[in-house]
């Protein structure tokens, strides 16, 4: 039998819970005997430090819902939260790029461009406040520090073809066409998946004229960029620019195709162009007809005069007539209403009052030889060969690089040779 142990008696690990309980308790009262009077400073910086990290976790939520406000576009609830971001926590440069870029949106330009340097004082590598400050610079006219801006963001983060394109773009504007090739083509194999860098150039190379050059840049970037519709728009100009209009016609239907094209009226209209480039005139009338038929279509001048120029082809008269009427009223000062109304008299075999509507498109078309070269057609119909071969020696004198004209003088010259020189 074990017997129980005396009440007075205490068993050994009872000693030892005791020692260390009271060990313990000596121990911490040595230590905060040991503070003595720095004990209320010691506890400040702690607090300090607390409420300070806490000011960072707020003003980082805050900026998160600012941010997402901005996004929405509800820029008056976005620039009260980003206020309250940087009331909390001043120091961080994304808040200021944030708050500037608010006033960008709402063109307090002035707010915007210190806001960023604001941001580049705290961070001079934080590089949307570069990129920021280029388009500030850029909207107040002043290209030179826009330029510089846009090249010190793309030092800061080379990776990214949007600073490139920035730096180009602008000297592009400043007429810096060879600069803007250079510093594309420099990067273009840095960035060599990049669809941005291959439109630029395409741009370039439609302001140099060469539409044939940038119809092959815009589709290398188009393969990059699937579907993207403002590279597609670029190609289809490029390629009507070029003579290549089938294809152009190919990728403006499938454009419209799109539902967000559907109600497209410039595209529609390029498109009825394209058709009667290929002699599909049939197709470019109904399209022609469908957008000149409501209320935006009736002040439509390039419509209506491409309406009439298909009417004249396909002989319709009523389309011809309504469209001369319409381009009258809409331009009466220019040449255009009155050779379609020429044109309509022609085929109502109205030769003098025909003759007659050229000369007042010629009183009024400058140095356009187009009036000049109807006239002369009108005066092959009426067998003046004479008058006719004068007419056209005219219009190569405001244009001589007028083939229609030079066509029709050769035709006249080789079928009439006997006719006197004008």
């Amino acid at each position: 039998m074990t017997l129980a142990a005396p009440r007075h008696a205490t068993p050994a690990r009872w000693i030892v819970r005791t020692s260390l309980a009271l060990a313990l308790a000596a121990g911490t009262l040595s230590a905060v005997g040991c503070a003595g009077g720095g004990h209320g400073k010691f506890t400040s910086d702690q607090i300090s430090q607390a409420r300070e990290k806490l000011d960072m976790i707020k003003s980082g939520t805050e900026w998160q819902m600012a941010n997402q406000q901005f996004l929405a576009g509800d820029m008056d609830k976005s620039l009260k939260t980003v206020d309250r971001s940087i009331a909390l926590n001043p120091r961080v440069a994304k808040s200021h790029v944030l708050r500037g870029r608010v006033m960008l949106e709402k063109s307090r330009l002035e707010e915007a461009r210190n806001e960023f340097l604001a941001a580049e004082a705290l961070d001079p590598t934080f590089v949307e406040a570069q990129y920021f400050l280029g388009i500030v610079y850029e909207r107040v006219n002043q290209p030179e520090e826009a330029l510089a801006r846009y090249k010190k963001a793309m030092e800061l983060d080379p990776a990214n073809a949007q600073y490139v394109v920035a730096a180009a773009e602008m000297l592009i504007d400043q007429k810096k066409l060879d600069e803007a090739e250079t510093l594309l083509t420099d990067r273009k194999s840095f960035l060599e998946y990049n669809a941005a860098i291959r439109q630029t150039l395409g741009h370039i190379s439609m302001l140099r004229g060469d539409a044939a050059a940038a119809a092959q840049t815009f589709s290398e970037a188009l393969l990059l960029a699937p579907g993207d519709q403002a590279i597609t728009e670029n190609l289809v100009h490029a390629q009507m620019q070029s003579g290549q209009f089938a294809a152009a016609e190919s990728m403006l239907n499938r454009l419209l195709d799109k539902p967000e094209n559907a109600q497209r009226r410039d595209l529609k209209g390029m498109r009825a162009r394209c058709l009667m480039a290929i002699n599909r005139f049939v197709d470019a009338r109904t399209i022609l007809q469908e957008i000149t038929a409501d209320k935006e279509g009736s002040a439509d001048l390039r419509s209506w005069m491409d309406l009439g120029n298909v009417a004249a082809i396909l002989h319709d008269k009523a389309s011809l007539r309504s469209s001369m009427q319409r381009v009258m009223a809409i331009a009466p000062d220019r040449p255009d209403g009155y050779l379609l109304k020429a044109m309509y008299c022609r085929q109502d075999n109205r030769l003098d009052d025909a003759i007659a509507a050229t000369d007042v498109a010629i009183s009024k078309g400058g140095k356009d030889a187009s009036p000049y070269v109807l006239k002369a057609m009108i005066q092959q119909d009426q067998a003046k060969i004479i008058e006719a071969r004068e007419t056209l020696a005219h219009a190569l004198e405001r244009d001589p690089a007028n083939d229609q004209a030079r066509a029709l003088l050769g035709a006249i010259v080789t079928s009439h040779p006997d006719a006197a020189n004008p």
